[in-house]
């Protein structure tokens, strides 16, 4: 019969493995959904607030739900490439999902390209990115389509609406080359009168 492994080892021993994996698993970090709390367009560089509190022991070795500091000069990911991206407004509140690459991006960030390691340290809170996009059950958006492809304001009273056999931009004003080649009144009508339907 074989010896429980809280025989085999001392008490003292259980609790400092018991201490060495929670500071290792406490500072092992994947992905966290977030919160932007600042956002600079000429960097595209974000502040970001970690959604979710950590249990971490504290000095007494009691456990308290603890908030993970602000996360600063996070890089914001945009759809991008072949020489075309898609931007967006990013505002304070909106939320996000954090990940955190395997190793340092400093180098990278900086300078482009393939670059040694600044410095070797794995899943760090300084090497976070964040993904917009990701929402909590009450910022949901409603009137999701479900046949169709949008792009739209999180209320869809705007939006660029594609179905099979047309093309639908929807808003009070639809201007080409900067000239207005709709109206309010024709907006009104087709948008009050069943125009946001997703038929």
């Amino acid at each position: 019969m074989s010896v429980p492994v809280s025989e085999r080892i001392k008490e003292n021993s259980i609790e400092f493995y018991n201490t060495l994996l929670d500071k290792v698993f406490n500072s092992l970090r994947v992905s966290v959904p977030g919160i932007i709390q600042d956002f600079d367009p000429i960097t595209q560089t974000a502040t970001v607030q970690i959604a979710l509190r950590e249990h971490v022991r504290q000095e007494n070795m009691e456990y308290a739900w603890t908030a993970i500091p602000s996360l600063q000069d996070v890089p914001i990911v945009f759809p991008r490439g072949g020489g075309y991206v898609l931007t967006f407004p990013v505002r304070p509140g909106d939320e996000c999902l954090v990940v955190f690459s395997d190793m340092c991006i400093d180098a990278w960030f900086s300078l482009g390209g393939v670059q040694n390691q600044i410095e070797k340290r794995r899943h760090d809170l300084s090497d976070a990115i964040a993904i917009p996009g990701l929402c909590s059950q009450p910022r949901r958006l409603q009137d999701y389509s479900t046949k169709h492809v949008e792009l739209r304001d999180e209320s869809r009273a705007q939006f660029v609406r594609i179905t099979e056999d047309a093309i639908d931009l929807v808003a009070p004003r639809v201007r080409v080359n900067g000239v207005n080649i709709t109206d309010s009144e024709h907006y009104n009508s087709w948008i009050n009168g069943g125009g946001k339907v997703d038929t």
